[in-house]
């Protein structure tokens, strides 16, 4: 069975998914049969909340497949999250119709107050999901396979290169903050009714929601631990131990990162594009390169190049992000700040990296 194959010698990535299972359908299942005001339910807000960590940990998994298994410290991922909520965003907003707060069918309501006589070409076709789901995994992959086919072809590497997508993301950002780009500019995009004609502010839509960023998640990491236990991924394990060798005995290196990169692309799309429904709004703020780098803290603490340590790690920094900034708001960041730090200098393999030492020694 090709599920036993993927997951055989994976008990970490067999506790994930059975985790995932056991609390999508914990949280459905409390907030949809279980009335408001029982101890046992659970609310919309949180079911939200839990989603999004979800889309952070596909997006962590992404950061990790390059980073940790390729060797490549991306950062500029968080632009690949960003153009698939924005492609995500335009289908939403065109979804809105007449709605709106100014009545335009066709165009929508930052389009009206900037004065736009007619639709942008390149938002023609959003009012389709089938091409909204085309366009949030071609954009993002086909601006990765560019910048990768440069940057790999040129043998750019270590902190040259990580400079060059932090670059990339901040080139982004600005060219968003423009109102003449068509994307609402410093206000991106927001207001959203619906999706797929459901009432987005409907607890059965956010539940939806929810169970589709769990299904993401899962065959996200499927996918990549497939990927690593091919052929495709013992290369890639060592062009990050010895590129210069890998390319000597005959290898393609430039090949074989350009195709993890633009398919590690294609996966912070696709986290970009549940994110977007679930939070409300896209903005340019998510092209910031403090953004990209945070993401790479996520996988440092739940440990480079295990996969389910990624998505560990990003949902425990998220969970500390969100308590802090309710129980410590004046000092969440110095409180982050120091978490960032203890792990860096305690735990360089991660919070997996312990659990594995812990288990040597007990063995």
């Amino acid at each position: 069975m090709l599920l036993t194959r993927i997951l055989k010698n994976d008990l970490g990535g067999q506790l994930l998914l059975i985790a995932l299972l056991i609390t999508t359908v914990t949280v459905a299942l409390l907030n949809l049969a279980v009335p408001e005001g029982h101890a046992l339910h659970i609310s919309t807000y949180t079911v939200t909340l839990l989603g999004k960590y979800l889309t952070y940990g596909l997006l962590a998994i992404a950061v990790d497949l390059v980073w940790g298994y390729l060797g490549i410290l991306s950062l500029g991922h968080g632009a690949f999250f960003a153009l698939g909520g924005y492609a995500m965003g335009m289908y939403l907003m065109r979804q809105i119709g007449d709605r709106g707060v100014y009545g335009n069918p066709d165009l929508p309501d930052f389009m009206v107050f900037l004065n736009w006589q007619e639709l942008p070409w390149f938002w023609l076709g959003f009012d389709m999901f089938w091409f909204a789901a085309i366009m949030i995994m071609l954009v993002p992959g086909l601006l990765a396979f560019v910048f990768g086919w440069l940057a790999f072809r040129s043998r750019v590497t270590g902190v040259y290169l990580s400079i060059i997508t932090q670059a990339l993301t901040y080139a982004l950002m600005l060219a968003f903050f423009r109102n003449e780009m068509g994307f609402g500019g410093n206000n991106g995009l927001t207001d959203f009714k619906d999706i797929l004609g459901f009432d987005l502010q409907a607890d059965s839509t956010r539940v939806g929601l929810f169970v589709a960023s769990a299904l993401a998640l899962a065959l996200g990491y499927l996918s990549c631990r497939y990927v690593m236990n091919s052929r495709l991924g013992r290369v890639a394990v060592a062009i990050r131990d010895a590129e210069d060798r890998t390319r000597f005995i005959g290898y393609r290196v430039e090949h074989v990162k350009l195709w993890i990169f633009t398919f590690s692309a294609i996966l912070a799309g696709i986290a970009g594009a549940l994110y977007v429904p679930q939070v409300g709004i896209i903005n340019p703020g998510e092209f910031s390169p403090l953004n990209s780098i945070e993401l790479v803290v996520w996988v440092a603490v739940g440990g480079r190049a295990t996969l389910f340590g990624a998505v560990i790690g990003a949902i425990a920094v998220n969970y500390g992000k969100t308590y802090f900034t309710a129980a410590i708001p004046e000092l969440w960041l110095f409180a982050l700040g120091a978490l960032f730090i203890l792990v860096t200098v305690l735990l360089p393999r991660g919070v997996v990296g312990l659990l594995q030492q812990l288990k040597r020694k007990q063995t």
